[in-house]
């Protein structure tokens, strides 16, 4: 169907943003995060300046609504802006989208006195924070979780360890997942979420270290007797919890897969420049077949993985059920992620393997990728079943 001249009109003024909201991220990168990536990453010291730039940027209200104080952007251009950032410093981008994660599900699914109060302050960066699922005994299976908020009088007291949470030292608010009715069934029906900010009984266990995704503080938050009012349940009701958490996931997901996409990207532009300089047996070593076929496969998975990411950011942007495309973009892009950094350290030989190269840092950062927002082995399931949903015999 041809568009109106006023739909054709607004496509190219949204086209025209977009254009210059990634100018101003490419110069951003260029000039606060490049020349100091390899220092940061190698120190895992915590980038408050690149913080305090994105600050100004707005891009921790990136997705939140404009009249909310956010940019209002789509999720696809937040993809783009994503891809872009992890190809320069993949850590920057997880900054960010936890954050952004739990604003998504409060505007998505809490309620309007929710969004009033927490979106604004999102926006600008004042409160920043994350998701918190994950605990020490409970990853993919998040029916499992033991942290639990009982009623007490006008507040819920919560009580629970969470592990793995992005921005858990340097955050001040979290979605938390918590268990209200540990005896439900199905389990999932017992399942509920606050926003959970810093203050008595909330404490920072450790901070853990990784072998990749250094900058980026990744921490043990322990709950003892943690008050959080009602008003603070997201949603309003117990046993939203679970639906909560899949909403956040579903644009963590496409995330996820444009990081994919930007950290195979990254390794293959790292390849393509040194199979140019270095030479063997008297010519460059791009001209030996073994390397060019590398080379091919590189920029084919690079190019998939991003029609595949961009496919799934379209489907969010019209609000509509992504988990199938999300879970498909998410599964390529991070394994090409990862065999693109693995072939562009193969390519680089000895020099691959020194820190004075960016393809070490690739190299550790992108099995993350294949781990985080789900596992690809659990991705593969979901496309499995969601497959089968959608062709009945």
């Amino acid at each position: 169907m041809a568009l109106t001249a006023d739909e054709a009109h607004a496509a190219e003024e949204t086209q025209e943003q977009e254009r210059m909201i990634l100018e101003s991220i490419d110069r951003f990168l260029e000039r606060e995060v490049a020349p100091h990536a390899m220092r940061l990453e190698h120190e895992d010291i915590y980038p408050e300046d690149i913080v305090a730039a994105m600050k100004e940027l707005g891009l921790f209200g990136a997705i939140i609504p404009e009249e909310y104080g956010g940019l209002g952007l789509r999720p696809s251009t937040y993809a783009k802006i994503i891809e872009r950032i992890s190809r320069v410093w993949m850590s920057v981008s997880g900054i960010i989208n936890s954050h952004l994660i739990m604003a998504h599900i409060v505007n998505k699914t809490g309620t309007e006195a929710q969004r009033q109060k927490f979106l604004p302050r999102f926006a600008t960066g004042e409160v920043r924070g994350g998701l918190a699922l994950t605990e020490p005994d409970c990853g993919t299976d998040l029916q499992a979780i033991r942290t639990a908020a009982r009623r007490d009088g006008n507040d819920y007291v919560v009580n629970g360890t969470k592990t793995w949470i992005s921005n858990g030292i340097h955050g001040s608010c979290f979605a938390l997942l918590v268990k209200t009715d540990p005896e439900a069934e199905p389990r999932h029906a017992g399942m509920s979420m606050f926003l959970a900010e810093k203050g008595d009984g909330f404490r920072v266990g450790r901070k853990l270290e990784k072998l990749g995704y250094k900058g980026l503080d990744s921490a043990e938050l322990v709950f003892e007797d943690y008050r959080v009012p009602p008003e603070n349940l997201i949603g309003g009701e117990e046993g939203q919890g679970m639906r909560s958490a899949i909403t956040g996931l579903e644009l963590g997901r496409v995330n996820v897969a444009a990081r994919g996409v930007g950290v195979a990207q990254a390794a293959l532009d790292e390849a393509v420049k040194y199979s140019q300089q270095r030479s063997t047996f008297g010519k460059p070593i791009y001209r030996h077949q073994a390397i060019a076929l590398k080379l091919a496969d590189m920029v084919t998975r690079v190019h998939a993985a991003r029609l595949l990411t961009e496919q799934a950011a379209n489907a969010l942007d019209r609000g509509e059920r992504s988990d199938f495309e999300a879970g498909m973009a998410k599964l390529f892009a991070t394994e090409a992620a990862l065999e693109n950094a693995t072939e562009a350290m193969r390519i680089h030989g000895g020099y691959g393997y020194s820190k004075e190269f960016l393809v070490e840092r690739l190299y550790r950062d992108a099995p993350l990728l294949c781990i985080g927002e789900g596992t690809n082995e659990i991705q593969r399931i979901i496309i499995a079943k969601r497959l089968i949903e959608q062709n009945p015999v």
